[in-house]
């Protein structure tokens, strides 16, 4: 009992000792300040005040900072203390804000993108064959690799995608599990940090609400609790959006990247796109969540020579077709109908630019997508979550961080789903969800109001 409460008194020494430092230092300062100043006595008492703390925290010595700082505002010393409270917060909020994401060299901003090559006889395959001959080429390329889930061993994949790898790789490497989302999540947390690389396969986006608390508490903290000292990079894979039934379309977006910060975000257009993330994402040592697209697997790709090799970039968005008159920001399936709503929208004089953001944790890192607002001086953002979902995290990030804000000739705006779950159906998703045609009437609706005489009311 001695020893460990003699231990305690030189744990709390080692660790309040800075801290009264750091009081004495601050006290010092603001008596050298209300010897100067027409507050003296304000500020003498905050620093006595300060002074007579026994155990002082950080928040005492900052708010006692801050609150002289408004006292002095107009007087010499100003400068003195602002750059002291500026410096004390650079030094001090790295202890509470650190390692959310890696600070490693293997971390996702430092990998480089490698382009998918094709030979000049590249045939048009169905998607979910680039996915699983990706697979293919990670299972050879890495065997630390592993993936398990839902249906992903014996049938490949409700999609496909491991059609065959079971076989080729054994059960322990290519793995079905029970209906238990959380419990997926776990075991791949726990795999990846002993060394392994998993991939734990949540069969569809709606399902991973199952699994956001294991996710949020335990996963995206990893990390930043423990200052970098553990790791676990699970990729989580899974897909979603734009299928026609209540329980497999939804969108829930705005919910997810916001009780997962921690975790990288990534919405690939189609397979390709997903492939080279997976690539890229077994160079890391981070965790991420990978979202297919869920009505993807069937439409045609050309397959790459390059498998296992070509790495979609994290973080960057991609323009996918230019314009001059508006910018049209979205991501995954709906980007289909973006493009489709650009092409006719060309044959009304309408030039929209679009931009793919690929990445929604992390968000357009180069900020490109402002370099596209200040040359079309309009924003349209298209999402098929809820309204206020990921649309206004998107939103923030481009007028509020990237301060797009003064180049707009117009309001930025969301267009995005209904406010309660798909309907069910063809017809569900249509009036469920933002359709070419809505996306087509939101734009002439922005341009009509810039310019009614050449684009006059459509209603």
């Amino acid at each position: 009992k001695k020893d460990v409460l003699e231990g305690k008194k030189v744990a709390w020494s080692n660790f309040s000792a800075p801290i009264k430092a750091e009081q004495q230092e601050l006290v010092g300062l603001l008596n050298s300040i209300a010897s100067q100043s027409e507050n003296k006595v304000f500020i003498e008492k905050i620093a006595n005040d300060v002074a007579s703390i026994k155990e002082p925290i950080r928040k005492d010595i900052l708010v006692a900072a801050r609150k002289v700082l408004r006292m002095i505002i107009k007087e010499n010393s100003r400068a003195t203390l602002a750059t002291w409270i500026e410096n004390y917060t650079d030094k001090i909020q790295p202890k509470f804000s650190s390692h959310l994401f890696s600070e490693s060299d293997k971390n996702v901003l430092k990998t480089k993108e490698v382009a998918p090559t094709y030979d000049a006889t590249a045939e048009d395959v169905d998607a979910r064959l680039v996915l699983r001959d990706n697979f293919d080429a990670i299972f050879s390329k890495y065997p630390e690799t592993l993936i398990f889930g839902e249906d992903s061993g014996n049938i490949g994949d409700v999609n496909q995608g491991l059609e065959g790898m079971q076989e080729k790789y054994g059960e322990l490497r290519v793995a079905d599990v029970g209906i238990r989302e959380a419990t997926i999540l776990g075991q791949g947390i726990g795999m990846a940090m002993r060394g392994l690389r998993p991939i734990a396969e949540i069969q569809y986006l709606d399902y991973l609400l199952y699994a956001i608390q294991i996710m949020s508490d335990d996963l995206a903290t990893l990390q930043y609790r423990t200052a970098g000292r553990q790791k676990a990079p699970l990729i989580i894979r899974t897909r979603g959006h734009r299928l026609e039934g209540v329980w497999h379309s939804g969108s829930p977006m705005g919910m997810i990247i916001n009780a997962i910060r921690g975790i990288h975000v990534l919405v690939p257009r189609n397979m390709t796109k997903a492939a080279g993330f997976y690539n890229t994402l077994l160079e890391t040592d981070e965790p991420a969540l990978v979202v297919e697209c869920l009505n993807g697997y069937r439409l045609k790709e050309k397959m790459p020579t390059n498998l296992g090799e070509f790495k979609t970039p994290i973080g960057v968005v991609e323009t996918i077709k230019t314009g001059t008159d508006i910018t049209l920001v979205s991501y995954g399936s709906t980007l289909r109908l973006v493009e489709q709503a650009a092409n006719e929208l060309e044959s009304v004089g309408i030039s929209a630019e679009i931009i793919d953001i690929q990445s929604l944790l992390p968000f357009d890192i180069n900020h490109d997508i402002v370099k596209s607002v200040a040359k079309t001086n309009r924003l349209l953002v298209i999402d098929e979550d809820v309204p206020g979902g990921a649309s206004a995290y998107i939103l923030q990030e481009i007028v509020e961080n990237q301060n797009a804000y003064k180049h707009l000739d117009s309001a930025p705006q969301t267009l995005a789903s209904k406010a309660h779950r798909p309907a069910y159906g063809t017809d569900g998703d249509y009036f469920s969800k933002p359709s070419a045609e809505d996306i087509f009437e939101k734009v002439y609706a922005i341009m009509n109001e810039a310019n009614p005489t050449k684009y006059p009311n459509l209603y």
